[in-house]
């Protein structure tokens, strides 16, 4: 028999992978149903067969036999069940009335109109199904690793292909501010949010994400992997620092040391993932002034006053910790507060210098801004500034030697 042959349809399908094969068979023997119905007003006397291998389906066409005089009476919907005997018999001669007949449907019994709007419905279908199947996939991936090729790189986004060519994005906003890729890097990233836009997945990647880093441990770190350590909190800049704190159930493990790595070779992969962003892994503990000494590693604390009710703790150092207590551009204490939920304010622990001066003494001499640049390393007086070198001053801000030199020189005046 001459089957309906949609070779070119079916090799149009047959590379997808979001939909399974019974699925696609009973699409395609849906929009022939609605075909049918739309000719004949019924599709019960017809039998589809679909063969997805060959790239064909047969339409097989049941009717009774009858009268030839209740044949040409009958209306059009009556057509599709019953046959004239003198028709029957000129495709079998040994046919009866009440006898059935079986006969193939060809596709030009439709016209090519016809034809034409059943293989857009069938696209259409497929590709709406599709969809649907890569929205529900990543659905359940939210928080999870993809690894993707770079496609295409936008101004404000980078276009990933995923390894079925599933296309999902990512934000400049979610990517670490050193990160450079080119077009057919590898790259790494957690699956942020899943929306849909105009009937089309949209798949938001994420590099920045706290989601992204607790990932990366439980990679490189088979403890975390298998829940033997619990990671109770993430807080990332990304790109300059993150602080992870962790606890073990078991006292046999040194959550920090297994986290680490021998010589930080666990760390390492970590941390060449982040572009170098500084990981601080903490021991958690429910007592908040310890956690709060720990939060603010690497500066030494002397002693921690904590006020519960508007949650807020005043730390006290050495003169020589604070800066490290605040870190380069204050990332240190912002993120040791955000980790263990309270406002920290860094306290001097030495007696008052009578000698010494506030920086706001020099508002008159010095720009705003550089007081504000000096203070956010922990030097909010003369001599905390004047204890530190040029060098480490240039380091530590964002100011020109030229700047420093002039500050520095100011200061040493007023000493003098």
């Amino acid at each position: 028999m001459e089957s309906i042959n949609l070779i070119e349809s079916f090799s149009e399908f047959k590379e997808i992978k979001n939909i399974d094969r019974a699925t696609l068979m009973s699409i395609i023997e849906d929009v022939f149903r609605s075909m049918l119905l739309k000719k004949y007003g019924s599709d019960d006397n017809f039998d589809i067969i679909v063969n997805p291998d060959r790239g064909d389906i047969e339409i097989w066409h049941n009717r009774e036999v009858v009268d030839d005089e209740f044949a040409e009476d009958s209306f059009d919907f009556e057509e599709a069940k019953h046959i004239g005997l003198t028709a029957a018999q000129k495709i079998d001669a040994d046919l009866e009335i009440g006898e059935e007949i079986t006969t193939p449907v060809k596709l030009d019994d439709f016209g090519r109109r016809a034809v034409l709007a059943v293989r857009q419905n069938l696209v259409s279908k497929i590709l709406e199904l599709e969809k649907d199947s890569i929205y529900k996939k990543y659905k359940e991936r939210v928080g999870e690793i993809m690894t993707g090729e770079v496609y295409q790189i936008w101004k404000k986004e980078l276009l990933i292909l995923d390894e079925d060519g599933n296309e999902l994005l990512l934000p400049k906003s979610e990517q670490i501010p050193s990160d450079f890729f080119k077009k057919g890097d590898t790259i790494r990233a957690v699956v942020q949010r899943v929306d849909m836009k105009n009937n089309s997945p949209i798949i938001v990647l994420s590099r920045t994400s706290s989601a992204f880093l607790e990932r990366l441990f439980e990679l490189e770190v088979p403890e975390v992997f298998d829940g033997l350590i619990t990671i109770k909190k993430i807080v990332r800049e990304p790109g300059e620092r993150a602080k992870v704190a962790v606890e073990s159930y078991d006292d046999r493990i040194d959550p920090v040391g297994a986290c680490v790595g021998m010589k930080g070779s666990r760390i390492h992969g970590i941390v060449r993932e982040l572009r170098n962003e500084n990981i601080d892994v903490i021991n958690y503990t429910s007592n908040a002034q310890l956690f709060i000494t720990r939060a603010l590693s690497p500066a030494k604390i002397t002693s921690v006053k904590i006020d519960d009710e508007n949650k807020r703790a005043e730390v006290f150092l050495k003169p020589d910790q604070v800066s490290l207590a605040i870190g380069k551009g204050g990332h240190n204490i912002k993120l040791a507060g955000k980790l263990t939920g309270y406002e920290i304010d860094v306290y001097r622990d030495t007696d008052v210098d009578v000698e010494d001066v506030d920086l706001e003494e020099f508002a008159d001499e010095i720009e705003s801004w550089i007081l504000d640049e000096l203070k956010s390393v922990g030097c909010d007086t003369a001599k905390s500034v004047l204890e530190l070198s040029i060098d480490e001053l240039v380091k530590r801000t964002d100011l020109e030697e030229e700047t420093v030199k002039e500050v520095r020189s100011i200061l040493q005046a007023e000493f003098e």
